[in-house]
């Protein structure tokens, strides 16, 4: 095309537009400035990509700063993840800031090898249902797993990755409330969450099936089953997947209508309070002989004190509760519900753990933390307070290819991972994203483990509040353990998991991990105080 038609195609293009702006009456700041004001928009619609890559600190941004989102990325593409000349955080000012205590003489010496995450084996330091007597109870193979995200909020092809990188890197995978599709089945061991809607255990009329839920547990690798009360993202609210959303094979998986908006009621039908909760945890625990527990965000403390009080008798209680910080997470939500409803995750933990501690539970439960929980420093600290394992969600997210883009709830996730539009899915490749969730899964546990050795233990279970300080600025430190309000003992292992799990580990050490320098004896916390 000649310049001058060129020049006349722009001009009628601008007329075009102009005309549109001055005769629309939407938008006040194009009716007045038309043609122009347009850049504001195209500024704003692009911003958050701007400050994600040329505006903000390296710690600016939320919800994962581009240091922690670097981290994750370096790690899964097994990069070179280590940081030079110094933090650039603001240690001097700010305050919640937390510092691990490494100790100088130790029995537990921290391996300095950049490739230990190939080797680092890092199971829980509890039975899983042991404490019940379920019949299918046992030690998970790991302290992380992945958290629950549900296939028609992720694309299969999201699901799939992350499910073989489970198998491969030896964790489990949480099916969320959408149940257990066909994206699955790639090897990696499962935990079946039931959600309000029941789907994948419901009948035609949207009640809870026991049979469905027995057939579908039994045709899969599934470890545990979990029953979401709340979550993070949206506490007190049900999921939502609207109907363009919504494939033949999701309405299939879940049991729903194809051309509907699919929503979840908010709260469940087959419980109404504490007991007849209970009742049907040992209902699906008999049935199934699987290891069943509660998710929850943390807002009154009606249920857990309920809890504690039914449980006291040892005749019925959940084998794991997990914790959901009020930070948000994977689901999309009223801008309210996740900025301000439910409390964030040390808050929500240490409230319920308090209560469990008072009452000489807490041995009883398998403590699971989710909530920005795929960051070492967040986990360790979360490990200290008392938790288990912890469960990782965004994180695993960006470890297959999330930009943190932020438009999970349009169906434009431009990398494939939160979306059902098929152009946009295709570009995300399982088998290589697998391997990176993998990666980054290993790099996480070998940070742990690294600065629990630092600190002299040998398993990140074994932390305790004393182990950490947190900040406030320059002026003090303040024990974790004086923050929550914790008494002495409580965040420890009781005497036969810690000596349980030092004996896993020490043994472990033997069989050619040689960087520990000796072994300690089952139980020992630290040889040298």
């Amino acid at each position: 095309m000649k310049p001058k038609s060129l020049l006349l195609a722009f001009a009628a293009g601008t007329a075009g537009l102009a005309t549109r702006d001055l005769l629309q009456k939407t938008h006040t700041l194009k009716r007045n400035f038309p043609v122009v004001a347009n850049a504001r928009f195209a500024l704003e619609k692009i911003g958050p990509e701007l400050r994600q890559y040329i505006v903000t600190s390296n710690d600016e941004e939320r919800p994962f700063s581009r240091d922690q989102r670097s981290w994750v990325y370096a790690s899964a593409k097994r990069e070179n993840n280590y940081f030079g000349f110094g933090t650039d955080n603001d240690i001097e000012r700010v305050e919640g800031y937390p510092i691990f205590k490494h100790r100088t003489f130790s029995d537990v010496a921290a391996s300095s090898s950049v490739k230990d995450s190939d080797r680092v084996e890092l199971p829980s330091a509890k039975i899983l249902g042991g404490p019940r007597g379920r019949r299918h109870a046992f030690r998970p193979r790991s302290v992380v797993n992945i958290s629950a995200m549900s296939y028609g909020s992720l694309s299969g092809n999201a699901i799939e990755a992350l499910n073989k990188g489970a198998e491969h890197a030896g964790i489990m995978h949480n099916t969320g409330e959408g149940s257990l599709s066909p994206h699955h089945r790639q090897g990696g061991d499962l935990i079946f969450q039931i959600g309000t809607a029941y789907f994948g255990c419901r009948d035609a009329h949207g009640r809870f099936d026991l049979k469905q839920l027995k057939d579908v547990v039994e045709s899969a690798p599934v470890r545990a089953i979990e029953i979401k009360l709340s979550q993070g993202a949206k506490p007190g609210l049900g999921g939502h997947l609207p109907a363009e959303k919504i494939s033949p094979e999701i309405a299939s998986t879940r049991g729903i209508p194809l051309d509907q908006d699919c929503v979840s009621p908010a709260r469940h039908t087959e419980f109404d309070d504490v007991d007849s909760m209970l009742d049907f945890v040992e209902l699906i625990a008999q049935e199934t002989g699987l290891p069943v527990g509660i998710k929850s965000a943390v807002g009154g403390n009606d249920l857990w004190e309920g809890l504690v009080e039914h449980m006291a008798d040892g005749q019925r209680g959940v084998d794991f509760i997990q914790i959901d910080g009020g930070e948000g997470g994977t689901g999309a939500a009223p801008l309210v519900f996740s900025d301000a409803v439910a409390l964030p995750y040390r808050l929500a933990f240490t409230r319920v753990y308090s209560l469990f501690a008072e009452a000489g539970l807490t041995d009883r439960v398998t403590w699971i933390g989710s909530g920005k929980l795929g960051l070492p420093e967040n986990a360790l600290v979360a490990f200290a307070l008392g938790a288990d394992m912890v469960s990782v969600a965004r994180e695993a997210m960006l470890a297959i290819g999330c930009i943190q883009a932020q438009k999970c709830h349009t169906d434009r996730c431009p990398v494939g991972v939160a979306t059902q539009n098929p152009w946009l899915e295709r570009g995300l490749d399982p088998t290589l994203k697998a391997n990176r969730l993998d990666n980054y899964v290993r790099t996480l546990r070998r940070d742990l483990l690294k600065v629990s050795e630092a600190c002299g233990v040998w398993h990140p279970g074994l932390l305790t509040v004393d182990d950490v300080e947190i900040l406030h600025g320059e002026r003090t430190a303040v024990p974790l353990g004086d923050i929550y309000g914790y008494r002495p003992g409580w965040g420890t292992l009781g005497e036969d998991d810690a000596a349980q799990i030092v004996d896993i580990m020490s043994r472990s050490a033997t069989h050619g991990e040689t960087h520990r320098l000796a072994h300690p004896q089952p139980g020992a916390r630290h040889a040298v105080p």
